[in-house]
């Protein structure tokens, strides 16, 4: 059940709305880059990969601890590498085709294809460690940083803050101090199809109806360390953490695996691939839980690679290839081999 808690906080972004005795903060015109090339090489990213995107145009977003790198089929082009050396760790397209790139320590980054414009907490955000980015229905971009959560309207930002176990919104322009993470950390945003929003922290898991944030409770106690949340075809809730993987029917929780789960993802036929431990302070795998088995009390899983340091965000290509990253890079799974990317041309 959820237990029902006063809008209280508002902690590790600073995103600012035009509200009356709050301070409104305007797309800075000072931070625009001129557009650049970047670096191309025929062989992919060899450091922490962490959010892998596909555009409408068919193109690969890489965000990596290098930069970002965008893959055309050929070759890949780390779009960063002249803007910012900062770690990036999370990307998203709008629905206007521009990018948003989040880094640790440098904010985020707008990109529409031409030219960059960089946000950090001189502009409105009340933390530089974006860690994931989210377009919700009517077309505001949150970002979950170290902190709080942010919500941009396109002119302005407003803050929400994580104050002990709530979040509370943020209307003095405060700022979270950089490089202090768990627990306050914002690692999942998503708008299920009610419209209620659903933010996985180190801390805390919370719902918000747009009105009043509710800490998400099983038996009594609330959902910690949630890394992923993700609303599948059929409205189930499915939460990936510190405590394994979860459903969630509207009513019932129901537990998957106790293992932990750091990215959980639905493909287009309705299977839920995870990325999990497979013992505890052991080797990670990447797995795939048939669709046609979910609900039955031992869910059919299968193991695609084990054995891997660790496995972070996962993406389902237009093609239908599985695409993850790893520690050292990004790898690509066409259902029978993998492809690494690593010092060689891509092979067809």
């Amino acid at each position: 059940m959820m237990k029902y808690l006063p809008v209280y906080a508002l902690l590790m972004f600073a995103l600012y709305t035009p509200c009356k005795g709050q301070n409104k903060t305007e797309r800075p015109t000072s931070s625009i880059k001129s557009e650049t090339k970047g670096v191309t090489t025929s062989y992919g990213p060899n450091s922490i990969t962490r959010t892998i995107i596909q555009d409408r145009k068919g193109d690969i977003w890489i965000a990596t601890f290098q930069g970002v790198f965008r893959y055309d089929g050929k070759s890949f082009t780390n779009i960063t590498s002249e803007v910012s050396s900062a770690r990036f760790f999370s990307v998203l397209e709008d629905s206007k085709g521009n990018l948003w790139f989040g880094s640790i320590g440098s904010g985020v980054y707008y990109y529409d294809g031409k030219s960059f414009q960089n946000f950090t907490t001189n502009d409105g955000l009340p933390n530089n460690e974006i860690v994931c980015i989210y377009e919700d229905k009517a077309g505001n971009i949150w970002f979950g940083a170290n902190g709080g959560v942010s919500r941009y309207n396109g002119t302005s930002f407003r803050n929400y803050m994580i104050t002990g176990d709530s979040i509370i919104e943020d209307r003095t322009g405060k700022t979270f101090p950089d490089f202090i993470r768990p627990p306050k950390e914002v690692t999942s945003i998503i708008e299920d199809k009610t419209g209620k929003f659903w933010f996985g922290t180190r801390g805390s898991t919370f719902v918000y109806d747009g009105k009043a944030f509710t800490t998400l409770t099983y038996d009594g106690k609330p959902f910690k360390n949630v890394r992923t949340i993700i609303e599948d075809k059929k409205g189930n809730i499915w939460l990936g953490g510190m405590d394994g993987l979860w459903r969630y029917d509207g009513s019932t929780f129901t537990n998957i695996t106790q293992n932990f789960v750091g990215y959980t993802y639905e493909d287009r036929k309705g299977n839920i691939w995870t990325s999990s431990e497979e013992f505890p302070g052991g080797s990670w795998a990447l797995s795939r839980y048939d669709e046609k088995s979910l609900y039955k009390e031992k869910p059919i899983v299968i193991k695609i690679k084990s054995k891997e340091r660790m496995v972070f965000g996962i993406l389902e290509a237009h093609d239908g290839s599985i695409w993850f990253g790893t520690l050292d890079g990004v790898q690509r799974y066409n259902g029978i081999t993998f492809n690494d990317f690593k010092g060689k041309e891509e092979q067809k």
